[in-house]
């Protein structure tokens, strides 16, 4: 070997190993992450949704008029809903990142006790494979799908190996705010008005920041709830810029350097 070939190659190996281990600086909770880095005021806006989409309009256009680029966590059965064909169309126009979010929505392991996975490696493999299919479908490349929100934002350690295994890392919301309950339905116990969510997000943003915060809502919640946060969204985000805030996705706050 060369003299200077040794070097060369610790540079290669140590590349190497630093891209294996994944983002830095990001918080994780049994196998996924749920935080991006800190250090900078940089927010992505999640966007889930599996039978309902009815907010999808006024989200895009409150993005689009404040030059804002979200990420889109749909799943396959969504993609494959003739309705969605144009607004899924207008995600990927837009610029925004668009994700898996499984093929049919399962639940991936219990709401209570032991979380043991209630699906089988195949199964929830070929879930994936379809959701992605899917995605492919509107022109997405395969090499851009990389981060993966599990359906209902529940999931566990053996799930997250899963889809790292799959070539997709599993990422969620980040809690300590309400945002999340927008799909709560109205007269239901567990119901949160927009106007509590809102309050939430200022609450926990004046108490210790939102640097890094991925910040979950849902496309469309249904008509059982009339409260619909998307009407908020214009609000929430004026607030949130006019305090500093940049709003990028999720593949730009946990790897810039390796956006597609």
């Amino acid at each position: 070997m060369k003299p200077l070939a040794l070097p060369l190659l610790l540079v290669w190996l140590i590349a190497l190993t630093a891209a294996q281990a994944g983002p830095e600086n990001v918080e994780r909770q049994a196998g996924g992450i749920v935080r991006g880095p800190r250090h900078e005021r940089k927010i992505a806006l999640e966007f889930s949704a599996d039978e309902f989409t009815e907010g999808a309009p006024v989200i895009l256009d409150q993005l689009a008029a404040r030059h804002i680029k979200a990420s889109f966590f749909l799943t396959g059965r969504c993609l494959r809903n003739p309705r969605n064909d144009a607004l899924v169309r207008r995600i990927v126009a837009g610029g925004h990142f668009l994700g898996p979010h499984s093929d049919t929505h399962p639940l991936l392991c219990p709401w209570t006790g032991p979380k043991k996975t209630l699906v089988t490696k195949e199964f929830f493999t070929n879930e994936l494979e379809r959701n992605i299919q899917a995605i492919e479908s509107y022109g997405v490349k395969r090499t851009s799908i990389r981060y993966f929100i599990p359906p209902y934002e529940w999931y566990n350690e053996e799930i997250a190996q899963w889809a790292g295994e799959q070539n997709l890392t599993l990422i969620n919301f980040t809690s300590g705010t309400r945002a999340n309950a927008d799909y709560t339905e109205d007269g239901a116990r567990n119901f949160v008005s927009s106007e509590k969510i809102l309050a939430s997000i200022k609450a926990r943003e004046k108490q210790d920041g939102l640097n890094g915060w991925l910040l979950l809502l849902h496309l469309g919640v249904g008509p059982r709830r009339a409260d619909k946060m998307s009407d908020h969204l214009g609000e929430l985000l004026d607030y949130l810029q006019g305090t500093g805030y940049q709003f990028v996705r999720v593949d730009e706050l946990l790897n810039p350097r390796g956006k597609q």
